[in-house]
């Protein structure tokens, strides 16, 4: 039984002119595109996917004791906040961070306290924790990426590493990840939300080792709980976006053509204009789109969605 129609595919992606596309059921490669074929070896931003990589991160550092669980209160490693005049800060999780329910008040691409203005600033942690609380912690999810860029800062203090150096080491040479590029903040920090610069196939590799429940080329990279517990549904996430969010990863169904129809759960990392890593669990499908069309004010089709997912079989 064909799992694709993948002439539909290919169709789709040509008219919207993404940049790549590949397609993989487990470790193998089912559809693989990119508009120039020099692309397929160039590293490309993926924007806020740097914020799943970034949790994985986390769950590393977790698993090997280098930072206490999710439970445990950020202000250990920020002193400012003992003194803040708001004493609910204190109360603030690492998990909080991972689910963007620290309770900042923050607009993503706008207003005073937004990603545009934290990126101006000398200091981006200092920034981000200074921000007014407009909810208790745990109560609302607001996408934040300056919560990111504190999860980041709490690698670099707990490993005396950088984040980039944590990640070589720990999460992309295992991964056979070999080229990439990182943004940093004034501090050196490297960016937390966004600013990751990776090739297409090695998106893939990624998604693939949380298909394969944090294992690759015989290797336990990341244990099969914390992704277990990344990918739960955690939060409704606040308008104008819709649907539902883990840690540092998107939650979603979406329901398939075949009669009768199925609902089928997958989750995904996002970066701003339409770059993805898709996972789809119950058809051991893993797929990566990348983007570099995106016009002003005018978001960019969802392939996946719209030509993908419709097509899987059972």
């Amino acid at each position: 039984m064909k799992l694709f129609d993948l002439d539909r595919i290919e169709q789709s992606i040509t008219t919207h002119a993404l940049r790549s596309c590949i397609l993989a059921k487990g470790d193998q490669m089912l559809f693989e595109y990119h508009r120039e074929p020099d692309s397929a070896d160039a590293l490309h931003k993926i924007n806020s996917c740097t914020k799943s990589v970034l949790s994985a991160l986390v769950g590393v550092a977790i698993d090997q004791g280098i930072l206490p669980g999710t439970d445990a209160p950020i202000y250990t490693f920020f002193p400012q906040l003992e003194q803040d005049a708001d004493e609910r800060k204190r109360s603030i999780t690492i998990e909080h961070l991972l689910s963007m329910t620290a309770g900042f008040e923050w607009m993503e691409f706008g207003g005073l306290n937004s990603f545009p203005r934290m990126t101006k600033t000398m200091n981006w942690v200092d920034f981000t924790l200074a921000l007014p609380l407009s909810d208790p912690p745990g109560a609302r999810m607001i996408y934040n990426s300056g919560c990111s860029q504190l999860l980041a800062a709490m690698i670099m203090q707990a490993s005396g590493q950088s984040v980039e150096e944590f990640a070589k080491h720990h999460l992309f040479h295992p991964l056979g990840i070999e080229e990439w590029q990182w943004e940093v903040d004034p501090q050196g920090i490297h960016t937390g939300g966004f600013g990751l610069y990776m090739k297409a196939r090695d998106m893939l590799k990624f998604g693939q080792l949380y298909l394969q429940k944090g294992r690759s080329q015989g290797m336990q990279i990341l244990s099969e709980s914390w992704i277990e517990q990344s990918i739960l549904p955690r939060v409704q996430v606040s308008k104008p976006r819709e649907g539902m969010y883990g840690w540092h990863w998107w939650v979603s169904t979406f329901t398939t053509e075949q009669e009768p129809a199925i609902e089928v759960p997958y989750y995904f990392a996002l970066g701003f204009g339409g770059q993805y890593i898709i996972v789809v669990p119950s058809h051991d499908l893993v797929a990566v789109l990348t983007n570099d069309k995106h016009k002003k004010r005018k978001p960019p089709i969802d392939v996946f969605l719209q030509y993908i997912a419709p097509t899987l079989v059972k």
